[in-house]
């Protein structure tokens, strides 16, 4: 009880009915997404063992968006990853087994119930935040770990729960979840750690006799009339028009495949190092907010690699003689989804120009995704600044840090 009213005066001295916190088991298995990874991916079962403190918006709080969302709960934990059993060996590479090594992962999640009663509830489960990995590629002694490349890695986690409350300060909540840790193309390699298996937890929640006995508008719809508007959800004006700058970087999957083809006596020969190279864009999209939580609207974005130069060089040595730009023009379908400040924004976009090399004539479709987590500051006029990722056929290509300036229409 004393770390719950630490946490709860942390937090400004929210009530302490409005924190619980929660353990769970999470046996698990790495998943091989391409056929590469099919051909060296041997023993894949991995554990995990996370702690989380868990905050509850309730009905008093007179937050409309809350309400919207059935009164979702955002947790802040720590995730171990036992990944031992985790091995890979390329055929005919290496006469040992290459782990994966262990994950140390500090996460943020977002729940929303999609049903709750007396004793049961159901929910669904986004999650994001930043591992360390104990172990990772290198040709000394983990030569065919191509998931983990780097140290620190972005984490994502998406799950579907059930719970079960015998009592209302206490769940017994079981489940499926799928993690994913990689280094957004910041390093190499970077195919990704993806795994998916059952979850098992405890939890406290204090907060949870309040959320059903309250009429919600996602489970039980009740009149407006007994709602009070949240001035910091209310969005005057529908339509915007968004313009942003986004500046980020990348390895080269190109230096990548260079490095692993050179002779064992070239000193570059599977080297952990690799050049990082800027990428900068420009976006302006045109959005209707038709609810607090929902906005969608169309775009058009500018990229500028400033890696062309290097891509063409390489092609040119390899006899590959293909265009080459650093410029690339696409139009996107976009959609953002609100909770307060925060924003989690996605869009499809297809590309109506790209000359970057024959890679990328080879592995990128014509079209391609962004996905990123904003902040969005009421006192300076609505800007906005988070971080994106961008993405072919869910393969990173860049990260960026992304600024963005709402004109109300």
């Amino acid at each position: 009880m004393l770390w719950q009213a630490a946490v709860a005066m942390a937090a400004g001295g929210d009530s302490l009915r409005h924190w619980g916190y929660g353990v769970s088991v999470n046996p698990n298995w790495q998943l091989a997404l391409d056929e590469w990874v099919r051909q060296w991916l041997y023993d894949n079962d991995g554990f995990a063992v996370s702690v989380e403190a868990i905050h509850s918006a309730l009905p008093g709080d007179s937050s409309a968006i809350d309400r919207d969302f059935g009164y979702p709960t955002i947790s802040v934990g720590l995730r171990y990853g036992d990944n031992r059993h985790v091995k890979m060996q390329k055929p005919r590479t290496t006469d040992y087994f290459s782990p994966l090594g262990n994950t140390l992962t500090l996460y943020g999640t977002f729940s929303r119930p999609f049903f709750r009663s007396r004793h049961w509830e159901a929910d669904y489960a986004l999650g994001t935040g930043v591992g360390y990995s104990s172990t990772i590629y290198n040709k000394t002694d983990d030569i065919d770990n191509e998931l983990i490349g780097s140290h620190l890695s972005i984490y994502f986690n998406a799950g579907l729960h059930v719970t079960y409350h015998p009592v209302p300060n206490w769940g017994i909540k079981a489940g499926v979840e799928f993690c994913h840790h990689s280094n957004g193309a910041l390093a190499r390699p970077n195919k990704g750690a993806n795994s998916l298996g059952p979850s098992l937890s405890l939890v406290y929640t204090p907060y949870y006799e309040a959320t059903t006995h309250y009429p919600s508008p996602s489970i039980h719809h009740p009149s407006p009339t007994t709602h009070h508007p949240s001035p910091t959800t209310h969005h005057p004006s529908p339509i915007t028009l968004d313009l942003s700058l986004g500046v980020g970087g990348k390895t080269l999957l190109e230096d990548w495949h260079r490095t692993q083809a050179l002779p064992v006596s070239d000193p570059d020969y599977c080297t952990e190092d690799f050049t990082f190279y800027m990428a900068y864009s420009l976006h302006t999209k045109l959005m209707y907010r038709y609810a607090r939580r929902w906005a969608s609207g169309i775009g058009a974005d500018l990229f500028y690699g400033s890696y062309a130069d290097h891509v063409a060089d390489l092609d040119e040595r390899a006899g590959r003689h293909v265009k080459h730009s650093p410029w690339s023009v696409g139009l996107s379908a976009n959609h953002t989804v609100y909770y307060h400040n925060a924003s989690l924004q996605m869009a499809i976009g297809y590309y109506l120009y790209r000359e970057m090399g024959s890679n990328a004539k080879e592995i990128e479709k014509p079209y391609y995704e962004r996905i990123g987590l904003f902040y969005t500051f009421s006192a300076l006029s609505n800007l906005t600044l988070g971080v994106s990722l961008n993405a072919h056929l869910t393969k990173a290509d860049f990260t960026e840090l992304v600024i963005s300036y709402p004109i109300k229409l």
